[in-house]
């Protein structure tokens, strides 16, 4: 990782590079996605089976659908240890997307006026779960589990070269629809339907560039919902002491998932730079996706003291944050999950704290966080004016509809005041 102070003008020039980067371009596989997007839109089944032959392996042979029963064998078929380790991230998981659910309610704005608002699930959402360089059980939990929580009732998982770990995190959640495609026809299939997968109304989860792209289409054209575009993955560390191991570990441990994750320390003491520096160094040696992205992506940040630095981080809104305290923690706006102390370190997140994995990723932290229950819900606005309310109201909202020129609007309250 190379070593930039932020008071020169190239530590300047690369933060505000950073700061003002954007969910990754998609302009370089935008013609093969829409490609397959018109394809799997007028051929369906017939053109989803070719690409999954094609790019996933699928035989003749097989069903486009996983069964129950290949999912209750793949869990019957993991060793004891990952089976307990699954129900422990599951139990975290679950529990912390039930905190997150929202409220109804129903009060008194004014005398004769309730207001409210209902909680309403998505009718069914599609779970992207990748499965190219890594089989991500993680992803099946991080998605699906929020889902079951919110109350939505038809659950679509779409992931390709399914692994038997994938297909036993599927069966433990009780997953009933699950297809082995992947990449732009998956997205495509559950954002338009086919004969054999009736579509979806929202889209979640995170994939490649093919399919980060095609949710970006899919949901540009109004067709379907999505949950956000996700780019490569990235980590932020802010600390003034250590453990310098334990940070590099973290920069590693995300540098892994992709040769593009961009990696950030920032620290306002010089010897923890080459502390973090060295670590780095001596912990990717054997890693060699994760010494691709920290060559290319990684940097350490000597800021003039600690306010700088956490300044630094918040504008650029990295999607993994760690700080060493809570009252730093509380100066950030901009950041998709804060890890908080030497102690959290960053898999925790990934896999079984409770807060969800899926984050946002190319600056969109700066505008939303992470996928929860949140995304998987509809808030519905009510409103009740008994007699008392309509005279209470009335007079306002008329002169307001007489000055916008709805007349309509005005008779419309009008003809109550007649019977208030």
């Amino acid at each position: 990782m190379r070593i930039m102070k932020t008071n020169t003008a190239a530590g300047r020039a690369l933060v505000r590079k950073l700061e003002t980067r954007v969910p990754a371009n998609f302009a370089r596989v935008a013609p093969v996605v829409a490609r397959i997007i018109r394809d799997v839109r007028k051929n369906g089944d017939g053109a989803l089976r070719k690409y999954a032959r094609e790019f996933d392996g699928v035989t003749a042979a097989q069903s486009l659908r996983v069964t129950e029963r290949e999912m209750d064998h793949a869990w019957k078929s993991i060793s004891p240890d990952l089976r307990k380790a699954l129900q422990h991230a599951e139990r975290s998981i679950r529990k912390f997307a039930k905190w997150q659910i929202p409220k109804g309610w129903m009060r008194e704005i004014e005398p004769g006026v309730q207001v409210g608002q209902m909680v309403k699930p998505l009718a069914s959402v599609g779970c992207y779960v990748p499965g190219g360089r890594y089989p991500l059980p993680s992803t099946m939990l991080m998605t699906v589990i929020p889902a079951q929580v919110a109350g939505v009732k038809r659950i679509v998982v779409c992931s390709p070269n399914t692994a038997q770990v994938t297909l036993a995190a599927a069966a433990m959640l009780g997953v009933k629809e699950f297809y082995r495609i992947g990449g732009a026809q998956a997205v495509t299939a559950m954002a338009y339907g086919t004969k054999s997968i009736p579509r979806v109304a929202k889209i979640v989860g995170p994939g490649n560039s093919f399919v980060t792209a095609a949710k970006q289409m899919v949901s540009a054209a109004g067709d379907c919902a999505i949950d956000m575009l996700a780019g490569p993955t990235e980590a932020c560390i802010v600390a003034g002491t250590g453990p310098a191991r334990g940070y590099a570990a973290d920069l590693v441990a995300q540098a892994e998932h992709d040769p593009e994750t961009s990696c950030v320390f920032i620290t306002w003491k010089k010897k923890l730079t080459e502390e973090v520096k060295s670590e780095v160094e001596e912990l990717s040696k054997s890693n060699k996706i994760a010494r691709q992205a920290l060559q290319k992506n990684g940097v350490i940040f000597l800021a003039t003291d600690r306010r700088e630095a956490l300044q630094v981080a918040d504008r650029i809104a990295s999607e993994h944050l760690t700080v060493e305290r809570i009252e730093d923690m509380e100066e950030m706006e901009n950041a998709g999950s804060i890890f908080v102390g030497p102690n959290s370190a960053q898999p925790f997140g990934d896999y079984i704290s409770g807060p969800n994995h899926t984050l946002p990723t190319g600056g969109l932290a700066r505008l939303r966080g992470g996928l929860s229950v949140l995304d998987f819900v509809k808030i519905v606005t009510v409103q009740e004016l008994s007699k008392r309310g309509v005279k209470k109201l009335a007079k306002s909202a008329v002169c307001l509809a007489n000055t916008e020129g709805l007349t309509g609007h005005a008779n419309a309250i009008l003809a109550r005041t007649e019977r208030a």
